[in-house]
């Protein structure tokens, strides 16, 4: 039988071997903190809102208001999702954030006209693909989305339409 103290330091040697090999090293460790905090950093002053911007939007049949909510915070990345329908929202969407903030993406969710939190006009009329893509583009615009800084992406309805039909967009 083996002394308590040979068992002991065995013991002690694997757990501090083992520590060893599965911590990650200090400098990755900082880095990704730095990364996450300014990732999370909030870039609202006054009254916090949890990111969520309502976007005046004109159309032919008056103005109304379109629910965005943005979430993260990376100058070069922000990635607008287009949620399917007409009639879906942006719920299905929040899956994303498991995994796009360990990536450092910026994403915004968004409820088209008469989805969602955005404001409903009960009009079939207004569901066309031109008013649809000229309601993206002012969203783009109040969002200061631009081609340096911009990706879409759609399902279903949300990628029915030409993305190309929009300024300053790259698709993924």
């Amino acid at each position: 039988m083996l002394p308590l103290k040979r068992i002991t330091s065995a013991c002690l040697l694997f757990t501090g071997l083992f520590s060893a090999a599965c911590s990650t090293p200090a400098k990755e460790t900082e880095a990704a903190s730095a990364s996450a905090t300014s990732y999370f950093q909030s870039q609202e002053t006054g009254v916090q809102d949890g990111g969520v911007k309502m976007i005046p939007i004109t159309t032919p049949k008056g103005k109304f208001n379109v629910w965005t909510k943005r979430f993260g915070n990376n100058p070069k990345i922000k990635l607008l999702l287009l949620n399917g329908g007409p009639g879906a929202t942006h719920e299905y969407f929040e899956c994303m954030e498991s995994f796009l903030p360990a990536e450092g993406i910026e994403f915004i969710y968004y409820d088209q006209l008469g989805c969602g939190n955005s404001d409903n006009p009960k009009d079939t009329a207004m569901w066309s693909l031109p008013r649809y893509v000229e309601e993206v583009e002012q969203v783009r615009q109040a969002l200061n989305l631009t081609k340096d800084n911009f990706y879409l992406l759609g399902h279903s309805w949300g990628a029915f339409w030409p993305p190309s039909t929009l300024s300053n967009t790259r698709t993924i």
